[in-house]
């Protein structure tokens, strides 16, 4: 069983920083892709960034130049610095994470969804 374990998020004037992290725990035989996503009120939830195995990464137009992902594949933790934050920035923030796992000689791959973590950007 694996769990996603989110933190780091909170209020934050405009123009301000936060960080947010994701850790992978359980029973991980690899990682693929670890991205974020996040979903306002009143919106369908979307795709903020992705790095993939090979650490190329991807980010929606709204957020380029302004956040990076990165990741610790030793601590199976993937991050998302995030700069100059905007109002339009508010949301709930959920890391999703490509787990493979190791079962009965096969190697599966699962999909999993961090319990999402609230980003208030408000002056």
């Amino acid at each position: 069983q694996v769990q996603l374990v989110e933190s780091g998020g909170g209020l934050v004037q405009p123009g301000g920083s936060l960080r947010l992290s994701c850790a992978a725990v359980g029973s991980i035989f690899g990682i693929n892709a670890m991205g974020w996503y996040r979903q306002a009120p009143g919106k369908e939830r979307e795709l903020v960034a992705v790095i993939t195995s090979g650490s190329s990464t991807n980010y929606t137009d709204s957020v380029k130049g302004r956040f990076t992902i990165s990741r610790d594949n030793a601590k199976n933790t993937v991050f998302l610095q995030m700069t100059s934050l905007k109002p339009e920035d508010t949301a709930v923030y959920y890391c999703n994470v490509e787990v493979l796992t190791y079962e009965l000689g096969l190697v599966r791959i699962y999909d999993y969804w961090g319990q999402g973590t609230q980003v208030t950007v408000s002056s």
